[in-house]
């Protein structure tokens, strides 16, 4: 058994990390402010003994004795990020020194869920862990964008300077049961338009394209690169190399719901990029052959399955 602190861990993704490593005998801190996390994703794990729900805000320093950190926490839907850019650039830098702050004092082993993002509007597709990226440094994605990559910046900084162990996945689209209705993501935004029969909303012309992974495979990877020897720290792609125009997507979620619903134009957002796509060869190569699993058509079926169980209950 492993003492494990999750911030985020009442989040999207971190509610599925909880649930998997608590199935494997763990023992988790799940730490959240409930900012975009809710109770409601790690309700059904109170009652396990060996689980405890913890609300704080990584900004401030947190201290617990633990073997592993996985630091999840921060908005991760534009939406939600630019509602308070500073706070998310804080976030981002002063929580991710806290958390290699406590790994460095405990010895702990760490890994930053980091993002695509840090490759911006790529100038090169698809991207490799080794490209820099094309990002605005000024627009209104950049709290998240430069925040994803000063985090980046310090991780390895307490690599080299402490010999803090780390670990740094970039994450790419994911999705699936437990996404925020509100979250202004594409898959959660045309799921719920779909189901209530309002009209899809397609940015720009629906041509840009973009790499869905379903959550079951992210969580995979996530525990194998945790599990990795001392001397791989990454950075490493995580995502569905297999690629979709939003159009494609649209049409897919609007044949699974039966919806009658219609496309309406919009114009592009600002920075919005218009490929994204991981080359995951240093995935498989290091994560024991890992590679996503779960086909876009299955795992939509059970996330219109939990987005239709949750609009019933509203």
């Amino acid at each position: 058994m492993k003492r494990i602190l999750i911030t985020g861990g009442a989040g999207f993704i971190g509610s599925h990390l909880c649930e998997r490593l608590l199935r494997e005998g763990n023992d988790i801190i799940c730490l959240d402010n409930y900012f975009t996390g809710s109770k409601s994703n790690i309700r059904h794990l109170l009652d396990n003994h060996n689980f405890e729900l913890v609300r704080h805000d990584i900004t401030e320093p947190y201290y617990a004795e633990v073997d592993q950190i996985y630091n999840l926490a921060c908005p991760a839907s534009p939406v939600h990020y630019q509602y308070n850019p500073i706070k998310t650039m804080k976030t981002s830098f002063y929580g991710a020194m806290n958390m290699l702050g406590l790994a460095k004092r405990m010895e702990a082993k760490i890994l930053q869920a980091s993002t695509s993002e840090v490759y911006g509007d790529p100038a090169i597709h698809p991207q490799v862990e080794d490209y820099w990226g094309n990002v605005n440094p000024i627009g209104v994605r950049s709290c998240y964008d430069e925040g994803k990559r000063a985090a980046e910046t310090l991780f390895m900084d307490y690599h080299r300077q402490n010999g803090v162990q780390i670990k740094i996945i970039r994450i790419f689209n994911t999705y699936g049961p437990r996404m925020n209705p509100q979250d202004g993501r594409v898959v959660s935004n045309f799921i719920v338009q779909a189901l209530k029969g309002e009209h899809i909303t397609i940015y720009g012309d629906g041509s840009q394209t973009r790499s869905f992974q379903y959550v079951d495979d992210l969580v995979e990877a996530m525990i194998r690169m945790m599990a990795t020897d001392r001397d791989f720290i990454g950075p490493v792609n995580i995502g569905n190399p297999v690629e979709f125009t939003m159009l494609e997507l649209a049409a897919e979620i609007l044949r699974i719901t039966g919806s009658r619903s219609k496309l309406v134009y919009m114009p592009l957002p600002s920075d919005d990029p218009r490929q994204r796509q991981p080359d995951i060869t240093l995935a498989k190569e290091k994560l024991e052959a890992w590679e996503p699993k779960v086909k876009l058509v299955d795992g939509l079926k059970q996330t219109i399955e939990y987005f239709d169980k949750l609009l019933s209950q509203s």
